[in-house]
């Protein structure tokens, strides 16, 4: 199983200064626990750096991480609020088929609601719909 944790980077910030990332190692962690044997990509983790990339390098990343989104099985996505970034992975991620779970309060968003599969108010919905497999349901059965 492929996950890819999508989420709040940058958002609205007009400077280049990111949201707290804390959020990164808790999902990391929980699709650990639940999926031992998956493969959990997290693109803060990989380019820690980013806000320092030159526009090339930059929209080379940028390119990779929403085709990495159209092959992996599931868009783990965290929304506390709008991210611009975060609704393109959605987006490449639902329209190829994928399954798309969001952690989010913006239950009444379009693209919240119409690109994904399941939304979950918070980190804590998130670990109970793993513990009582309607995570796993979502994804046919799958355990790791």
């Amino acid at each position: 199983m492929r996950f890819f944790i999508a989420g709040i980077m940058q958002g609205s910030h007009r400077n280049a200064i990111l949201h707290e990332q804390d959020y990164r190692a808790q999902l990391a962690s929980l699709l650990g626990r639940f999926f031992p044997d998956s493969d959990v990509y997290d693109p803060s983790g990989e380019h820690p750096e980013s806000l320092g990339y030159d526009d090339q390098q930059g929209r080379d990343v940028f390119m990779a991480h929403n085709r990495m989104c159209r092959e992996v099985d599931v868009v783990l996505a965290f929304l506390p609020e709008a991210s611009m970034g975060t609704a393109i992975e959605m987006w490449e991620a639902y329209c190829h088929g994928r399954t798309v779970v969001v952690i989010s309060p913006l239950k009444h968003n379009w693209v919240v609601r119409y690109c994904s599969h399941m939304v979950l108010a918070n980190v804590e919905a998130l670990e109970r719909a793993l513990e009582d497999g309607s995570f796993q349901q979502l994804l046919g059965g799958a355990t790791g």
